[in-house]
């Protein structure tokens, strides 16, 4: 670990001189990238360097048990070891956890979306529901979401949603949300009160700006469409929807929101762009989890993550083997428990592959 640290200040060393070269400044991707960079390390750095006065310091006191005769000194220093070792181990802990690499994409928002699975029209209002329960984690966050599209079903609830989650670190959080939920529960439409077992599908991907991942324009088919759904008159007038198809993957997205079919047209881009740079993180997420066995965050869209079961009224997640007897609560948008365990499991995974001891 020490050598870890050391290597850590020296970078900082180097980003800050970096950051006020002219020739940098006057490339503002570059800069952004090593301004954000140089606010990451800043707090680690103050964390090493407060470890190094307390090694220090424990190596001082420890000299002086060997060497001072006087009774009094020796008191003193056995008296500031025994207040500096359990500082130093919590320091330490602290430290392994802030040296675990962080994913450059947890800091950006967040495209959700949700689709029906098995279950028909059963699905499609367990769609409704974890929109809601999104809805209201977000707005306990402090966060903004917007919905780009949605399908209804036709007996309520939603075939498919997609929405924009902005905030702070939301990506990070919300990652771990991706994959099939399942919910087991006796549908309105159940006339012998059989419990049923339906699903949806919960895909989390980060927002992407161009400078993120490049999009050839003649791979792309642009349609424009009316709007169906809410909206009022203007929706049946005007061509303001947009349908783009990505053409060499097949990826298509379609936006119709906003009045404007420009509008719609740079939100649709978004959704795509970030699409096509999830397909390729989901990939490589799969061949790491495939060599370190990870539980928590595969990439695969088909793992069944999550289970809510109503006649119990409990909520579990199969990953962790989290059950949680808080089913309302949690569907009312009470996730941080859920989603910090995750959290805490993916980084003593990451300390276990990383070789942080």
């Amino acid at each position: 670990m020490f050598n870890k640290l050391e290597s850590i200040e020296n970078r900082f060393e180097e980003v800050k001189q970096m950051i006020i070269d002219p020739d940098i400044i006057s490339d503002q991707n570059r800069y952004m990238k090593l301004n954000k960079e140089y606010k990451d390390l800043e707090g680690l750095v103050e964390k090493i360097q407060n470890y190094k006065n307390v090694v220090g310091n424990i190596e001082n006191n420890k000299r002086i048990l060997v060497e001072e005769n006087d009774p009094e000194f020796r008191e003193m220093a056995k008296e500031e070891l025994d207040l500096l070792l359990p500082e130093q181990e919590e320091l330490e802990e602290e430290l392994k956890f802030m040296l675990i690499p962080k994913d450059p994409d947890d800091s950006k928002d967040c495209i959700l979306e949700i689709r029906a699975g098995t279950g028909g029209d059963e699905a499609a209002l367990f769609v409704g529901d974890l929109l809601k329960m999104y809805e209201k984690y977000a707005s306990n966050q402090g966060w903004k979401l917007e919905i780009n599209s949605l399908a209804e079903g036709t007996a309520g609830g939603f075939k498919e949603v997609t929405a924009t989650m902005m905030g702070t670190d939301i990506y990070g959080t919300m990652k771990f949300e991706s994959g099939v939920h399942r919910v087991q529960r006796v549908p309105q439409t159940e006339t012998q009160g059989r419990i049923h077992t339906s699903a949806a599908t919960v895909a989390v991907m980060p927002e992407v700006e161009d400078i993120d991942f490049d999009i050839v324009e003649s791979d792309l088919r642009i349609d424009v469409f009316r709007a169906s759904g809410a909206g009022g008159q203007h929706v049946n007038k005007t061509e303001s929807a947009v349908r783009i198809t990505h053409i060499p993957t097949g990826v298509v997205v379609s936006n119709q929101d906003q009045k404007s079919q420009l509008k719609n047209k740079e939100k649709a881009m978004k959704v795509l762009r970030s699409r096509l740079y999830d397909a390729e993180m989901s990939k490589r997420k799969s061949e790491e989890a495939a060599l370190r066995k990870s539980l928590v965050s595969t990439g695969d869209r088909s793992a069944k993550i999550r289970t809510y079961n109503y006649p119990q009224g409990r909520v579990t997640d199969h990953r962790i083997n989290l059950t949680l007897y808080n089913l309302s609560g949690i569907l009312g948008g009470d996730l941080e428990e859920i989603s910090e365990k995750l959290r805490i499991a993916e980084n003593m995974e990451k300390l276990k592959a990383g070789g942080i001891e």
